[in-house]
């Protein structure tokens, strides 16, 4: 009987390739654990996100490719991941010191979906395996208590002046909507908004965090700069409607991350298209066809996806059940995922440079009177 070696198990693997590295992943070091026991081989894949949109397509054809050698009559495969962090500054110098990614869900305008978006696509990764946050900053209309269903002050530890995210749906949660009543005006001038979210940043315990996804306010105010300044962000998304009144304030969006030399991950274009239940292969573009993806396009970005409309989005959302948690066999929620899946591959490929620190070069204009 012929002996298996370690090197000939990563000969075999040699020829899989991870096709947004563009190396094998040999080369790429993430074969790991190699265990030859008679005519059985064991070994792991370690990925650099749980999101990995090929994940079984590797596992498959590792399996293949080693059982095809002579001697080998049973192969074990475990898909295992490392979420590969951003390259921020030390860990001990940046505000979210436990967070590997830290992820800007934007918008020009108000109305396009964008924080539903936000919780999906948060929910999206956690059921890729990862661990995530999500940050409601949208101080002035927080959505978050509402979208989660999760309600009821933070606690806070007074002795070391921390604020502790509430947890649910799985996720890590926090919002200023948790510390209103529902019928509380926000009424905020432009240094206590500044304030408001640098504390989000600096003194809320969110721990280890693969993820943490930050629900940007709509436009390009005084919450936004903010975030844009202080937050070590490691891409954005930029979440638009198919009409040409969202796709223009969807570049206004993109030009303040270029400013501030934040990567922009791409665009998503929410509400794309109806297709009925008795006739799913026909799409009805309600809001115009194909906005989302020329405009990607035209400012040199990727386009993420098209998310269809569907009624339960919003009837879940108002009940506190986003879909990809209330329907995770629904069509839109496996659009969600493949969404996932482009963002966690983007920021992987991303994290192998090391991104220009943050222009702060934007005066703070203090309010008159």
């Amino acid at each position: 009987m012929p002996s298996i070696s370690a090197d000939a198990v990563l000969e075999a693997l040699r020829p899989i390739i991870d096709p947004d590295f563009r190396k094998s992943i040999v080369e790429l070091g993430f074969v790991k654990n190699i265990r030859v026991d008679g005519t059985r081989v064991s070994f792991s894949i370690e990925l650099t996100t749980p999101a990995c949109p090929v994940k079984e397509e590797f596992k498959s054809a590792a399996r293949e490719r080693v059982l095809a050698l002579d001697g080998v009559d049973a192969v074990d495969v475990t898909m295992t991941s490392s979420t590969r962090a951003a390259a921020h500054a030390a860990p001990q110098e940046a505000p979210l010191p436990g967070v590997k990614n830290t992820i800007a869900v934007a918008s020009g305008k108000g109305g396009v979906g964008k924080s539903t978006v936000a919780i999906n696509l948060a929910l999206a990764l956690r059921d890729a395996g990862a661990v995530v946050g999500l940050m409601d900053a949208d101080v002035y209309g927080p959505s978050l208590p509402l979208l989660s269903g999760v309600h009821g002050r933070p606690r806070v530890s007074e002795e070391r002046q921390r604020i502790f995210p509430h947890e649910g749906l799985g996720l890590k949660l926090m919002s200023m909507g948790f510390f209103l009543d529902d019928d509380a005006p926000v009424i905020w001038r432009g240094p206590m908004v500044h304030g408001l979210v640098r504390q989000f940043l600096t003194d809320v315990e969110w721990g280890e965090l693969d993820y943490l996804v930050v629900d940007m306010p709509p436009g390009t105010g005084d919450a936004a700069l903010t975030l844009t300044q202080q937050a070590p962000l490691a891409g954005a998304i930029i979440v638009t409607t198919a009409n040409d009144l969202s796709l223009i304030d969807a570049r206004k969006g993109l030009r303040m991350f270029e400013a501030v030399k934040v990567p922009v991950l791409g665009i998503v274009e929410n509400m794309s298209y109806f297709s009925p239940p008795d006739l799913p292969d026909r799409k009805y573009h309600i809001f115009g066809e194909g906005g989302g993806r020329r405009t990607a396009e035209q400012l040199g970005v990727d386009f993420l996806g098209e998310i269809p409309i569907d009624p339960r989005v919003v009837e879940g959302g108002d009940k506190g059940r986003p879909i990809v948690h209330d329907a995770p066999d629904a069509p839109v929620s496996a659009v969600f995922r493949e969404i996932a899946g482009r963002v966690a591959r983007k920021l992987a490929l991303l994290s192998e440079a090391t991104p220009p620190i943050a222009d702060a070069n934007i005066t703070w204009v203090s309010d008159a009177g």
